[in-house]
């Protein structure tokens, strides 16, 4: 399998998307609820399910190409991810003002 940083990072901000749609979807459906353990619970999961899947998506790569002693590949490979994830924040933030 090839791994391209750039496609990592389109896969993050799809994740971060779907995450987003997906809580204010059950926030419509829950409007008149009392906050329970239930809810805690679900966004702690949530928070490290997030955790684990970002990791994979940002560090994965750069840490196998440490492991391998190609530091500068792996340096290169996470700042482009990074760097493109952050491209894609900063227009997503521009087209919402």
């Amino acid at each position: 399998m090839r791994w391209n940083p750039y496609l990592n990072a389109i896969g993050a901000a799809a994740y971060v998307w779907g995450v987003g749609f997906l809580i204010h979807y059950i926030s419509s459906l829950n409007r008149d609820t009392p906050d329970n353990l239930t809810g805690s619970i679900a966004a702690l999961s949530l928070l490290v399910f997030s955790a684990a899947v970002m990791g994979f998506l940002f560090f994965y790569r750069p840490g196998v190409l440490l492991v391998e002693n190609k530091k500068d590949d792996a340096i290169s490979f996470f700042l482009k991810t990074l760097g493109t994830f952050g491209v894609i924040t900063l227009l997503v933030i521009l087209t919402v003002l």
